[in-house]
C-alpha cells in the first residue's frame, strides 16, 4: 500500500472529497433544509459519512460547523489582489470600484444569500447564526473598506471619519438591492450590472467628498509648474 493511501482517514476512498469538506457541505445543506436549530450533529455525520467522533475532531460542535460554513462562503471578500494604494483621486476611485465589484460579486451569490436567509429565519432561536454571519461577513468586509478610507485620508484625499465614510459608500453601493434579493423580488445582478453599480457608487461618493486640495494635486501631477 502506498504512503498516500495509508495516510487517508478511515473510510475515505480514493478520489473522494476530504472528510472535513464533506462535513461542511453536509452541514450547510442540512442547515438550509431543516434550519440550524433542528439540525443534529448525528444527521450531519450521517450525510458526511463520518462518525460523530471524527466530526467533532475535524470541525467541532454544531456552532463551530456553522461558523466554518459561513466563513468559507464570505472569506473571499478581501482587498482585491494588486490594488494600488489610493494615493490620488484616480487610484482612490479605482480602489472603490474594484472593492465594490468584488463585494457585490461575492455577496449576491445565491449561496451567500441563502446564508443570510438562514440567519434571519433563525435569529430568535439561534442568534449565534446572525452573530457568526455578521462577524465573518459584514464586519470583515467593512473593515477592509474602512482601511481604504483611512489610507486615502492619510494622503489628504478625504476628510472625515473612515468608518463613517465606509458606511456611506456601502449605502451607495447597495441601495435596496439586498432587501430585494432576500425577498426574492430581485434577480442577482449580472457582472455588467455589478460593475455599473460599483462605478456609480464610487462616482457619487467622490462627488459628496470633493478634492480638498486640488491645487496641491495639480502641483503633484506637474512638478515643473512654477519653476
Amino acid at each position: 500500500m502506498s504512503e498516500a493511501a495509508m495516510s487517508k482517514p478511515c473510510g475515505e476512498a480514493a478520489g473522494e472529497k476530504p472528510a472535513r469538506q464533506r462535513i461542511l457541505e453536509a452541514a450547510f445543506s442540512a442547515f438550509m433544509e431543516a434550519g440550524y436549530a433542528k439540525t443534529s450533529t448525528l444527521e450531519i455525520a450521517k450525510r458526511a459519512r463520518v462518525s460523530k467522533r471524527e466530526l467533532y475532531a475535524l470541525v467541532g460542535n454544531k456552532q463551530e460547523m456553522l461558523a466554518a460554513c459561513i466563513r468559507e462562503r464570505v472569506e473571499r471578500v478581501r482587498t482585491p489582489a494588486g490594488l494600488p494604494e489610493p494615493h490620488d483621486r484616480q487610484t482612490l476611485e479605482h480602489a472603490l470600484v474594484a472593492f465594490g465589484t468584488q463585494l457585490l460579486s461575492e455577496t449576491t451569490n445565491s449561496t451567500v444569500i441563502a446564508v443570510f436567509r438562514l440567519a434571519i429565519a433563525e435569529a430568535v432561536r439561534a442568534p449565534e447564526v446572525a452573530h457568526a454571519l455578521d462577524s465573518f461577513g459584514r464586519q470583515a468586509s467593512r473593515a477592509v473598506l474602512t482601511a481604504i478610507m483611512a489610507k486615502a485620508k492619510s494622503y489628504g484625499l478625504l476628510s472625515g471619519l473612515p468608518q463613517e465614510m465606509a458606511e456611506q459608500f456601502a449605502g451607495l453601493l447597495w441601495g435596496d438591492l439586498m432587501i430585494g434579493l432576500l425577498l426574492c423580488i430581485t434577480d442577482s445582478p449580472d457582472p455588467q450590472e455589478i460593475t455599473r453599480r460599483a462605478r456609480s457608487a464610487a462616482t457619487a461618493f467622490l462627488r459628496i467628498h470633493p478634492d480638498t486640495n486640488p491645487t496641491a494635486a495639480a502641483g503633484t501631477s506637474s512638478p515643473q509648474a512654477g519653476t
